[in-house]
């Protein structure tokens, strides 16, 4: 006998579980760089016009196919049109590639957190921290392990006591931290050993006002594709996420009304964590626009200086690593539970056996991850240490794969009126003939 696929209770907690799963670090560590190189408000207007068309139409595809077919990403698309199951074989991989080094910089998150915690908040600012600690061989290892552990608890317990539980309580206190931090961002005023003052007020208009000043087509071209891989990233499409996510929706759920919703939650938050960090950055680095550019290092090594400039550095410094904590486990559960829903479909296994699997998955890929800026430096994929390779792999090359197949699929083979009766069965909208 078949056993019944699990669902979420309701709405609320589908809202709240997939605007979580695309609530990660790609809003929070990715999204400020990219704006600030990417000429502020040119980078924001790229990225709002491809979230209202492409990344909506995309969303709201996988969305509908999950509850179409009740099935994970591995046996979705097969069953939308047999032929097609490589694109689920494509989505579910990537999941399994991403959570491993996920997990390792999660732990990362867990190390600044404790030092913040432990009042070492001013050694974590020092040059050289942070490179010290990546090229360690055991405590690397060992957050990495906690957090691992974190992350498949919570899917061990299930879609109802698990993720959808957590969901809850997690994105309400994500949403207050982030808004409060941002606007405590927007207040802060620094004077440097020149007498110069900067503010809050100056880096925001940085962030927001779009800058074309020595901008080319090319360079605007760049800008555009940063902004379609964020997107992707930051609204977990392309990953097999929303699909699964879709296979636990009730058909009383309203498709439209939750898709709505959970974009506009994912863009605001991805705003505001651009409004959250550049202005801080921008007030106390001097304007330096190296350190507005730093990519992940921005969070590593840019504001723990940051923190460490103010006089309530440590409280800021411990409510930004528990907010950036927070991102991070409720999009690395929403990876693993795609991944556990794969080989449960597929190999007809109880989920406390599937999350032992992906957990071995996880600490030996995440082990290669951690250690490939020390001890496995050696190990080299085009030049690129490990995580890095791994975080190209996906971002550059397997989602806009995956995205592109999907929107041929549904364009030239499916059609998009299945899609619409799935939406419409429980949705007021109604599209115009």
């Amino acid at each position: 006998m078949e056993k019944k696929r699990s669902n979420f209770t309701g709405s609320i907690g589908f809202v709240l579980a997939a605007a979580g799963s695309a609530v990660g670090l790609g809003n929070i560590w990715r999204f400020p760089y990219l704006a600030a190189k990417g000429g502020g408000g040119v980078f924001i207007l790229c990225y709002v016009v491809l979230a209202l068309t492409f990344g909506f139409t995309l969303l709201t595809t996988e969305i509908a196919i999950g509850r179409k077919t009740g099935q994970s990403p591995l046996t979705a698309y097969e069953q939308m049109h047999k032929g097609w199951g490589g694109i689920g074989v494509l989505a579910c991989a990537v999941p399994v590639i991403i959570l491993p080094y996920y997990c390792s910089i999660g732990g990362w998150v867990l190390k600044y957190l404790s030092a913040f915690l432990t009042g070492h908040g001013a050694q974590a600012a020092e040059d050289g921290y942070f490179t010290g600690y990546i090229t360690q061989v055991g405590q690397p290892i060992i957050w990495m392990l906690i957090y691992v552990f974190i992350t498949a608890m919570v899917v061990y317990k299930g879609v109802n006591k698990g993720i959808e539980k957590y969901s809850k309580i997690l994105m309400p206190i994500l949403f207050v931290l982030i808004a409060g931090i941002s606007v405590f961002s927007l207040t802060l005023k620094h004077t440097n050993a020149d007498g110069v003052t900067r503010t809050g007020m100056q880096g925001l208009a940085i962030y927001l006002i779009p800058n074309f000043r020595g901008m080319t087509v090319k360079s605007f071209l760049s800008v555009v594709m940063d902004a379609l891989g964020q997107l992707f990233f930051s609204i977990s499409v392309a990953m097999g996420i929303m699909v699964t996510y879709g296979s636990y929706a009730k058909k009383e759920t309203n498709l439209m009304k939750s898709i709505n919703q959970i974009e506009f939650f994912d863009t605001l938050v991805a705003l505001l964590a651009g409004l959250m960090i550049i202005p801080a950055v921008f007030a106390f680095s001097g304007g330096n626009p190296d350190d507005l550019q730093a990519g992940p290092s921005l969070m590593f090594i840019t504001l723990p200086k940051v923190f460490a400039s103010m006089g309530v550095g440590r409280i800021a410094g411990i409510l930004f690593f528990v907010l950036v904590l927070l991102a991070a486990a409720t999009s690395a559960i929403s990876l693993l539970e795609t991944s556990v829903s794969t080989f449960q479909d597929e190999l007809h296994w109880s989920r406390p056996r599937c999350c032992i699997l992906m957990a071995v998955v996880m600490i030996v890929i995440g082990t290669l991850s951690s250690m490939g800026y020390g001890a496995l430096d050696f190990i080299q994929f085009f030049g690129m240490a490990s995580l890095d390779f791994f975080d190209f792999l996906t971002n550059s090359v397997m989602m806009p794969l995956a995205a592109l197949a999907t929107c041929f699929l549904i364009v030239r083979t499916v059609g998009f009126e299945r899609i619409a009766r799935e939406i419409e069965q429980s949705s007021a909208f109604k599209r115009k003939k």
